[in-house]
């Protein structure tokens, strides 16, 4: 598991309080203080996981987002202020994977750090093979715990969606203009409809919950299925 983190933080005291508790984890740590520094570094030094904050003098978060997705696939995992909501919605539609609200735990964000770096790559055939589901493409079908689950056309869109991006949050703008074009971005009705009939088709079957509500951000795909309250 251990592997190259880069932290990316205006705050001299966040980058050390991270180094000390990555460095503890066994993760080989580098830290810049501001973003073009990060971006300098990202390139000398290729890591497995970049974690950024959102609001930084010069370049911001959000473009340092699209800036290391520009390059490939390494994971973003964003750190914003709980007033900042719109910051870290356009980060997420910017190539971020996932977000920790400050103040946050040490151990939450170990959870994360740990959740993404193991994920495996992603798979080059058809099919996705995900916690209790197979989900084929080509096939156009969904098997959950050895049932075949019947969805309309859109439905299985919005699900597989969600399925190549599994564990992390996928906002409501990214969702609708996958899914539907980049002119119904904006009416959510459509996500929260589909949504909702999905979770009765899924949740049917299984009794289990396997998406998650983002408050005002947007939803969570969680293929083993998960215990919480929807909001």
């Amino acid at each position: 598991m251990p592997g190259r983190i880069l932290v990316i933080d205006d705050e001299p005291q966040i980058t050390r309080v991270l180094r000390a508790a990555l460095s503890a984890q066994g993760f080989d740590v580098r830290t810049a203080n501001d973003p073009e520094e990060g971006l300098r570094t990202f390139k000398d030094w290729p890591p497995d996981l970049v974690i950024t904050d959102l609001m930084m003098p010069g370049i911001s978060g959000v473009d340092v987002c699209r800036a290391i997705r520009a390059q490939g696939a390494t994971p973003v995992l964003v750190l914003s202020v709980r007033e900042h909501e719109r910051s870290k919605v356009e980060a997420l539609d910017a190539g971020a994977d996932d977000y920790v609200t400050k103040p946050f735990g040490i151990q939450e964000l170990l959870a994360r750090v740990r959740a993404h770096l193991r994920r495996a790559p992603e798979r080059t055939t058809s099919a996705i093979e995900a916690g209790d589901f197979v989900i084929d493409q080509d096939a156009h079908s969904v098997i959950l715990q050895g049932k075949l689950i019947h969805l309309t056309p859109k439905e299985f869109d919005l699900l597989m969606h969600l399925a190549r991006n599994a564990g992390k949050v996928m906002t409501h703008r990214a969702l609708l203009t996958a899914v539907w074009g980049a002119q119904s971005a904006h009416q959510p009705e459509y996500l929260r409809v589909f949504v909702g009939q999905l979770r009765k088709k899924l949740e049917s079957e299984t009794g289990r919950q396997y998406i998650q509500t983002e408050p005002w951000v947007g939803y969570r795909f969680v293929p083993e299925g998960y215990t919480g309250t929807e909001e």
